[in-house]
């Protein structure tokens, strides 16, 4: 599919992540007014609200877009998905008989404030990425033990924190926690020491379940993705996890990028999940494309400093797919819900460079990282920022999903001390 031409100008800059062909879905304000949705296109956001209380978008007898969140859409289902972007397409292609009534409802994104898009109802993080945990458990166990036995089964995950997600730009606290080095006698109270970051991919439910569905099935209830930043206290996890697996180590924060970027947007970068070593049950089985070829990269930037790419990889690397994600955690009868967030896993590639999380690019501390800066990292730093990007490149587009950043703020006193 080439670029489509929009009316706003700056839409139809191939380099711009938010042309015609994405039509990214947020919510933002300006100058302190209420939050509302909006559409990215170009530089430029659409204020749905008042685009819906014009006239211009009718979606059924209730209105849509009186809400700061896109719940409500998405409980509506594929088809009033499908003409939703119909419609906006109309409004603002190259040509729009109603340019002039858009034109007013439109406000420029650099002076709008980003709040998060969606009301998150669950959170689910999988460990669906072989590279990272072919390098994470050879850390500990060996590369002869590295996967567990289940690992090529099924896609592993735990149920986090709803209430751990927030929106790009929000400044992440290190934890203090329970730690028990491999010199401790016993465990302490301290500040988090190993803080890292695990750069993934997040799907967001859009249909509602209540019982087990397929992987086509599941494939059809998603609604968008956005870059999803799993923050980790690597020396939280390393005494808590037996044998529940993460708690608290994962509990701090776990950032989302602004922008939901829809499906149909992501059609044309469909790709396959890698062969299977072992062959898959039925229910979890490849029923096609699932993946998307989408180029990822890591950024840190010490405090007053400029940014080193630290990582750079590509979602297409993942084993399972959010479909097979999300078809499984259904197996059980577990009911999913619109707004729920599934964690795609940390995403590295084959490569030292294209590991997606400080642990593995240090190899646990053993091999820090040298920034441009030309101070060393082995874990994040208090003031680092560390900011995700992703981009899909097309025929003389970009699909883009806004940054994912996030930045360290030195621990709290004790807590506990009174």
């Amino acid at each position: 599919m080439p670029l489509l031409k929009s009316w706003v100008a700056s839409a139809n800059d191939a380099d711009h992540p938010f042309p015609l062909n994405n039509l990214p879905y947020g919510v933002f304000s300006i100058n302190g007014d209420d939050p509302r949705c909006g559409v990215a296109i170009g530089d430029m956001i659409l204020d749905m609200q008042a685009a819906e209380e014009a006239g211009l978008i009718q979606l059924g007898d209730a209105p849509l877009f009186d809400v700061p969140y896109w719940n409500d859409l998405m409980e509506e289902g594929p088809a009033v998905w499908a003409a939703l972007r119909d419609r906006l397409t109309a409004l603002l292609s190259e040509g729009s008989v109603e340019q002039e009534k858009v034109e007013t409802l439109l406000v420029p994104a650099a002076d709008a404030e980003l709040h998060m898009p969606f009301a998150v109802s669950e959170y689910t993080d999988f460990y669906a990425g072989k590279n990272h945990a072919f390098n994470v458990g050879t850390m500990f166990r060996g590369p002869e033990n590295a996967l567990p036995p289940n690992w090529l089964h099924i896609p592993i995950g735990y149920n986090g924190r709803a209430s751990s997600v927030v929106i790009s730009g929000t400044d992440v606290r290190r934890p203090w926690g329970q730690l028990k080095g491999p010199n401790d006698e016993k465990p302490r109270w301290a500040p988090c020491a190993r803080f890292d970051i695990e750069l993934e991919m997040g799907a967001i439910v859009g249909t509602p379940s209540d019982g087990p569905i397929t992987v086509q099935e599941a494939d059809d209830n998603i609604f968008g993705y956005v870059l999803l930043n799993d923050w980790s206290a690597r020396d939280i996890q390393a005494w808590e996890y037996q044998p529940l697996g993460p708690f608290q180590a994962k509990a701090t924060a776990n950032t989302i990028s602004p922008w939901i970027v829809t499906k149909p947007a992501l059609e044309p970068f469909r790709c396959d999940t890698p062969e299977r070593e072992v062959e898959l049950l039925d229910h979890l089985k490849d029923c096609g494309p699932m993946l998307y070829d989408i180029d990822l990269e890591v950024t840190l930037a010490p405090e007053g400093k400029e940014a080193t790419t630290i990582a750079r990889t590509n979602y297409k690397e993942m084993y399972y797919s959010a479909a097979q994600q999300l078809a499984h955690h259904t197996t059980s009868g577990c009911p999913m819900n619109a707004g729920d967030l599934l964690g795609s896993g940390t995403i590295s590639g084959p490569t030292k460079e294209s590991r997606g999380s400080l642990l593995e690019l240090s190899w646990g501390g053993k091999e820090p990282l040298t920034l441009d800066s030309g101070e060393e990292r082995s874990f994040i730093a208090d003031g680092d920022t560390l900011t995700l990007k992703g981009a899909a490149k097309g025929d003389g587009y970009t699909i883009g999903f806004g940054d994912c950043t996030g930045t360290v703020l030195a621990a709290l006193d004790d807590p506990f001390k009174r």
